[in-house]
């Protein structure tokens, strides 16, 4: 028998989350089942209950992980609002609508979440709190508690535009949506 090292497990266990956050974004929760998945990271599916207690566990992990990566990448944006005004057009970009498996999970899963036990809407709600923390304070850096409530509606708005224009099948009206989404939301910026 073969013994592994626990960082192995670890590294696996990421891999898992990787590839499971790729395909609940591009074929939603349901529509992923353990043995695609864990075909998705190159394991059998008797390895999946070595890292996860539950499909539902593993939903929770994967939540927490694409949304604290998605509050890393503002980090690597410009300093406050040209850096929130960078990340609206790229949010609301025709390639982030046309790869909704390499995108942002609120606009590819939030239906199915609403649908998720408790331990995955605690792991959205924490990171779409960070997400708004994060917008705040590029909204208002000297305050960012006066610019919570413009930072919710922020948020709200680019997750509802980019889901509008990805239930579309008018590609010049889906871009549309997507062009006057920008507008309304650096209007709404400032």
């Amino acid at each position: 028998m073969v013994r592994y090292a626990k960082e192995h497990k670890q590294v696996t266990r990421q891999r898992i989350i990787e590839k499971a956050g790729h395909r609940f974004k591009q074929d939603g929760i349901d529509g992923s089942g353990i043995s695609t998945l864990m075909s998705d990271a190159g394991l059998t599916n008797g390895a999946f209950y070595a890292h996860f207690a539950s499909k539902d566990d593993l939903v929770a992990h994967v939540v927490a992980e694409e949304l604290l990566t998605q509050v890393a990448r503002y980090g690597t944006l410009r300093p406050g609002r040209p850096g929130l005004e960078d990340f609206v057009r790229e949010y609301l970009s025709p390639g982030h609508r046309d790869h909704p498996g390499l995108g942002c999970p609120s606009a590819a899963l939030l239906d199915e979440i609403g649908r998720c036990g408790d331990e995955t809407k605690q792991a959205y709600t924490d990171g779409a709190r960070d997400i708004v923390e994060e917008m705040a304070a590029r909204l208002a850096p000297e305050d960012p508690r006066s610019a919570r409530g413009r930072a919710i509606g922020l948020f709200t708005m680019v997750v509802g535009t980019l889901q509008l224009s990805r239930a579309l099948s008018d590609r010049k009206f889906s871009d549309e949506v997507l062009e006057q989404g920008i507008e309304n939301a650096l209007a709404f910026m400032r």
